[in-house]
């Protein structure tokens, strides 16, 4: 089973690009975020024609995240997380696919750092931790794939200066993605590739993409139940490289 995670910076616009990363890596079940619609322009008989069903949770012109699955129906588990009624950001999808459940998440960046964007990203991520600790002590297989705006370790960004005042590499940002591994997940790209530099965003300023000036923003992450079925991960870069492409690549791994 291929599970991948893809933030794909505005689904109208970038469709071509997502049909055919579809029909070349054939994935079970997509993760998308950033979709950047409304509810009622998600290209969903575009994708049933690729052979996806899907669900989504949309917003003009901002976030957006969605579930794909091949020849099937996502089968809506949660939409939102819990603890916050007033927070109208479509960031939080959940389906049960196939026997497994996976959520498109898509955190807060944060920026400008200090400030009430940063507050915002901090407390989401809380929100989030709290959802992930129930899914996991349920014991069922999860996998809670998507952009988290986090660069986890100096090891997950290239070597520069310029991100030092970045929302995604705070201490308070990176312990808040070592609080979700502690509760017992694993990182699928880390447990796959320990000591590799492995990216999955590069910027589209200062020729960050042709100097793979990249970061590691996008992530798997696998509870108890599926740990041990992992087989592969990666990420699909030459995807980057096409003209007009996302400034995310595809994120991957498969179960057995």
């Amino acid at each position: 089973m291929k599970i991948a995670t893809f933030n794909i910076n505005g689904i109208n616009g970038r469709l071509p690009h997502l049909l055919q990363w579809l029909e070349e890596a054939e994935p079970d079940v997509v993760a998308l975020q950033e979709l950047k619609c409304a509810d009622r322009r998600f290209p969903a008989a575009a994708l049933a024609r690729a052979g996806y069903g899907a669900i989504w949770q949309g917003q003009k012109s901002w976030h957006g995240v969605a579930i794909l699955a091949r020849g099937a129906e996502p089968v809506e588990t949660a939409r939102g997380l819990p603890g916050d009624d007033g927070d109208g950001e479509s960031r939080y999808v959940e389906a049960a696919v196939k026997g497994v459940i996976v959520t498109s998440l898509y955190a807060p960046n944060g920026n400008p750092q200090p400030g009430s964007r940063f507050n915002y990203k901090l407390a989401w991520m809380e929100r989030l931790q709290a959802r992930a600790s129930e899914l996991y002590e349920t014991g069922l297989p999860v996998v809670l794939a998507g952009d988290f705006n986090v660069v986890p370790t100096e090891a997950d960004i290239y070597p520069t200066t310029s991100y030092r005042d970045n929302a995604l590499v705070q201490p308070e940002s990176r312990a808040a993605f070592r609080a979700l591994l502690a509760q017992g997940w694993t990182d699928a790209i880390r447990a796959r590739h320990p000591s590799e530099t492995v990216y999955t965003f590069w910027d589209y300023k200062r020729g960050r993409w042709s100097r793979d000036a990249g970061l590691r923003l996008d992530h798997l992450l696998l509870s108890g139940e599926l740990a041990g079925k992992l087989i592969d991960a990666g990420v699909d870069k030459a995807v980057r490289g096409r003209e007009g492409a996302s400034d995310h690549a595809p994120t991957w791994i498969v179960l057995r």
